[in-house]
């Protein structure tokens, strides 16, 4: 599916964080058992592109851009910090009158569904944790360099897509990565806004917003579908997750690197359908 026809599934609504109307964009497709798609940094919504609409016939799927990012407001005025992710995420569940659902995050997205879960045991059925920001696995130092106000400063629009493209092509797994994949993942930065939202959200990665929490308090059942060959999240870390989760199962994809959707999208698919009809 190329980027355009993804947002054009994607309508947007007005979330409030600490005070601040910010615009959410999301798609939402299906019936039935709420089932939400929640990328990292520097993805988008896009990132689920051939994993979430395969459970459009059984599920309603909701695939939201978290705020800083992709259709979402950019603006550089508020949080993009998980505290925040979560909380946002947490008033669109209310105003789509969700009072439960199965919750997917890869990346950032795995660390607010992971504090998500904590925080409102009640209101997810189903956990699943792919290549997830937990404990102190992050943030790396890619994220960091980007975060620095002196690293945009001294960048150009070009200079910074340039280096993104860089480091999607250097770590999806194999040497033939989708062209169409990269740039939608690339452009969504590649204006002066998104420059700047970019940064603040690489600065807002805050390590305390995982340490903070105990894993072990997670009731949902959970699903660990992690790429095997993760450079930024090692599957270590999917392996002591398991270890503090009551009851987790690890799945391990080999030939996946941190872009597991995209590296291995019909095994993520066989797999999560096997744990959430389990």
């Amino acid at each position: 599916m190329e980027h355009d026809e993804w947002t054009d599934r994607l309508e947007s609504t007005t979330v409030t964080v600490d005070g601040h109307d910010l615009e959410m964009a999301y798609a939402d497709e299906g019936e039935g058992q709420p089932l939400v798609f929640l990328h990292g940094i520097p993805t988008s919504s896009y990132l689920w592109r051939q994993v979430a609409l395969e459970f459009t016939d059984d599920y309603r799927v909701i695939v939201p851009d978290m705020i800083g990012y992709g259709e979402s407001t950019m603006d550089d005025r508020f949080d993009r910090s998980i505290r925040a992710q979560e909380q946002a995420v947490a008033d669109l569940f209310d105003q789509l009158g969700l009072d439960s659902v199965s919750f997917v995050g890869h990346d950032l997205g795995g660390g607010v569904g992971l504090r998500y879960a904590v925080h409102e045991p009640e209101s997810v059925d189903e956990l699943v944790l792919s290549n997830a920001v937990c404990y102190d696995s992050w943030p790396i130092e890619t994220i960091v360099d980007l975060g620095l106000p002196s690293t945009i400063d001294e960048m150009s629009v070009d200079e910074l897509t340039d280096t993104l493209e860089s480091v999607f092509r250097g770590t999806l797994y194999g040497d033939d990565a989708d062209d169409a994949f990269v740039e939608g993942m690339v452009d969504q930065w590649a204006s002066e806004e998104g420059m700047v939202s970019l940064s603040r959200n690489a600065i807002g990665t805050n390590t305390s917003h995982t340490t903070e929490i105990d894993p072990a308090e997670v009731t949902a059942r959970t699903l660990l579908l992690w790429g095997a060959e993760d450079e930024f999240q090692p599957i270590e870390y999917a392996e002591r997750l398991e270890r503090d989760i009551d009851g987790a199962d690890l799945v391990g994809l080999e030939e996946a690197n941190h872009w597991v959707p995209e590296d291995r999208p019909e095994a993520y698919r066989e797999e999560l359908r096997s744990f959430l009809e389990d």
